[in-house]
């Protein structure tokens, strides 16, 4: 005697709430991939402290100047040679006379270096400048 029924098997369809998670994780992942792509800085540049820091998000446009301990001069991921750093600068300067700079000097590399890049900005005809630091 068969007590099964004959009814056609029914598909149960797909499954929304897990589809959703999964979304709303890849949106995320990709939102902060996306802030950090942003940020110009380099992660081997441990810029020094100070007890007073106020934290300030740099607004668009800002060229950041990464200056390493060996005095490489980093803006873009690219490293450029003080030629390179004045005409791209005297570029941006003329686009915008109030073009803002934000230098990041390594805490352990020489003065020197950062005031190297302070008289390019000169040269350049940049008035804002800033120096990054840690909080």
């Amino acid at each position: 005697m068969n007590l099964r029924s004959r009814a056609v098997p029914v598909h149960p369809g797909i499954q929304l709430a897990p589809l959703v998670d999964v979304l709303l994780l890849l949106l995320i992942f990709f939102l902060l991939t996306f802030n950090a792509a942003r940020s110009e800085n380099e992660l081997d540049v441990k810029v020094p402290k100070a007890t007073a820091a106020k934290e300030k998000p740099a607004p668009i446009g800002d060229v950041v100047v990464n200056v390493k301990t060996d005095g490489n001069v980093v803006v873009n991921r690219r490293t450029l040679n003080p030629q390179e750093l004045t005409e791209l600068l005297k570029g941006l300067v003329q686009l915008n006379a109030e073009q803002a700079v934000v230098i990041r000097g390594d805490e352990a590399g020489a003065y020197r270096n950062i005031v190297g890049v302070l008289n390019i900005c000169t040269q350049a005809g940049v008035t804002n400048v800033a120096f990054a630091t840690a909080k």
